[in-house]
Parts: structure tokens; C-alpha cells; sequence
């Protein structure tokens, strides 16, 4: 399985028991549909492997304790430690309306109401405190804040991300 494939879904937190048992930190607002889980991929070096999970439970609000499948002991816990969990992207619930996956939109154009296309979406900042989206128009390129205000439309047909922004926001860029 590529990492291209998969969705980030958290990581290997903390051991819970001497008996192999984990703690897994999800990276979601919806944790209850991960209970049922059969498999996940763990990042190890470059690779994802697959891991087959016995049992799983809902601990405290954005845990899963989980008993895989040939971890039995604390040693073989110690070595998953901080790794970084995957599944592949045709698990992830799909969104409708103007809710999306930030893998969803990369490549879609942002239309303003005003301004017509502006760029195509070619990643999204989310390590600052307000989430952008980072917007090519040529050479130039735009971060244009994810406000829900500004957002009018998510397109999915025509790959579009229509916008209604502020006066001289996307003009201070050109």
C-alpha cells in the first residue's frame, strides 16, 4: 500500500497493559467508526505495514485501545511506540456539502464571486492557528484563509471551490 493511498488516521500513543495492548490517539472528530476496524497500516521506516487488529475499544474520547493481532508482550508495544497509523482512502466516510477532506480539494480551482478564478489549490497550510489554503495563480502564490464565512460552495463536479472573499485580499497578492 502507497502512503499516497491512505489517509492519516493518528498514532500509537502509549502502551495500556503489560500484555501488548496500545493506546491509539485518533486524529478524528467521529472516533466511534474505527471500533470495528479489521486492519490498519503502520508506518514503519518508509513502509506501511499491515496490522490486523484483535480487539478495539473506545477509550476516553480520542482513544482506541487495541490488542493487535502478534503484539503479546510489552517489548513488541515498546517497538510501535509513536508510529503513525494509515487506512486507505476509500474508508474515509464521504463528506457532503460544503465539508471536505483537505486531500479533496488539492488541485481544485478557487472561484470568487467578484474575481472569477483566482488559482488552483495546491496545498493546505494547517500548522498555523487559522488553516489556508495555498493557492497558485501563475507564479504567485496565495494563501487564502479557510473561513467558513467565506466559503460559498464546494463544487465537486467541476473541481471548484467557490469563495465570496473580502475586498483586497487576493488583490495585496498581485
Amino acid at each position: 500500500m502507497r502512503k499516497e493511498d491512505c489517509f492519516y488516521l493518528g498514532k500509537i500513543a502509549k502502551k495500556y497493559s503489560f500484555k501488548g495492548e496500545l493506546l491509539i490517539y485518533l486524529d478524528s472528530d467521529d472516533t466511534e467508526i474505527y471500533e470495528n476496524m479489521e486492519s490498519v497500516f503502520v508506518e514503519i521506516g518508509k513502509n506501511l505495514v499491515p496490522f490486523f487488529i484483535d480487539s478495539a475499544t473506545l477509550h476516553k474520547n480520542d482513544f482506541l485501545r487495541v490488542k493487535f493481532e502478534d503484539v503479546d508482550n510489552e517489548a513488541d508495544a515498546d517497538a510501535l511506540l509513536g508510529k503513525a497509523l494509515y487506512l486507505p482512502l476509500d474508508l474515509l466516510p464521504k463528506l457532503e456539502g460544503n465539508k471536505f477532506y483537505y486531500h479533496e480539494v488539492i488541485g481544485f480551482e478557487i472561484e470568487d464571486k467578484r474575481l472569477g478564478i483566482i488559482g488552483t489549490i495546491e496545498s493546505i497550510n494547517d500548522s498555523s492557528a487559522q488553516p489556508l489554503f495555498e493557492v497558485k495563480k501563475g507564479g504567485v502564490e496565495l494563501l487564502i484563509p479557510m473561513i467558513d464565512q467565506f466559503l460559498v460552495e464546494i463544487d465537486r463536479a467541476n473541481k471548484k471551490v467557490k469563495m465570496d472573499l473580502p475586498e483586497g485580499l487576493v488583490e495585496m497578492y498581485l
